[in-house]
């Protein structure tokens, strides 16, 4: 039961070339988005697509998978946990970010050529 209690799962499609970093000791880190939709009719009867956007990364073994898979329009099912941190930015207004930290992804759709 412990497990469920920070896990994310979600099916978009990328919405950037994945961004990597390899860092001091040659760990690596992926940096992307992914968008997922969501269509409902509202009061009027009305269709209405909406889009949300995720920011999402991945360390190490995972990073690297990405690295080598992924790319911008990649549709993709992630699961994964919700990081929240802060920062001061140089003008001293306190910035806040939520991200998923990426566990395991399945590519889906079809492969390019």
């Amino acid at each position: 039961m412990n497990a469920l209690r920070n896990k994310v799962q979600l099916i978009g499609n990328l919405g950037m070339n994945p961004e990597i970093k390899t860092l001091d000791g040659g760990r690596k880190l992926a940096k992307m988005s992914i968008a997922t939709n969501e269509s409902y009719k509202n009061a009027k009867g009305e269709f209405v697509k909406e889009t949300q956007w995720h920011n999402l990364i991945a360390w190490g073994k995972t990073a690297d998978i990405i690295e080598k898979l992924l790319k911008k329009g990649s549709e993709v099912a992630i699961e994964g946990k919700l990081i929240n941190r802060n920062y001061t930015d140089k003008e001293g207004i306190k910035k806040y970010i939520t991200e998923i930290q990426v566990s395991e992804f399945l590519m889906l759709g079809e492969k390019k050529a």
